[in-house]
């Protein structure tokens, strides 16, 4: 367990470092598709594996509901991210990382809000 948890946060170190490469770069103000896209950009340069826009899998009474809940983005399988534009956090952004955390059973979740005038302001890490 202690040798993942040590991958997690190489990742999601790195997935911070990228973030605020593109942040650097773009600033606060734009819409999360525009960040999501700059993010997936220098997440290539970096060559960091990613997934976007993964679908959630919902069940209820063992039946598959088709909800339409999307991941933004999940790196290497073992982190999941969420972007945001917003003015601040709110309980209902952690509560949707959680959700994604224990619908897919990945352990580790970043809340990314580019809104922030600086971006490490604008970072939590959640943790199951």
């Amino acid at each position: 367990m202690e040798k993942k948890n040590q991958t997690q946060d190489a990742l999601s170190s790195s997935v911070i470092g990228a973030a605020i490469e593109v942040h650097k770069v773009l600033g606060p103000g734009l819409l999360e598709s525009a960040y999501q896209s700059a993010l997936e950009a220098e997440f290539e340069h970096q060559q960091i594996s990613f997934e976007s826009q993964v679908p959630v899998p919902v069940t209820y009474r063992d039946r598959r509901l088709d909800c339409g809940y999307r991941l933004d983005l999940i790196i290497d399988n073992q982190l999941i991210v969420e972007i945001k534009a917003v003015e601040a956090f709110l309980p209902v952004h952690q509560a949707q990382l959680l959700t994604y955390l224990k619908l897919t059973g990945i352990r580790t979740g970043l809340l990314l809000n580019f809104n922030s005038v600086l971006l490490r302001d604008g970072i939590k890490r959640l943790r199951l």
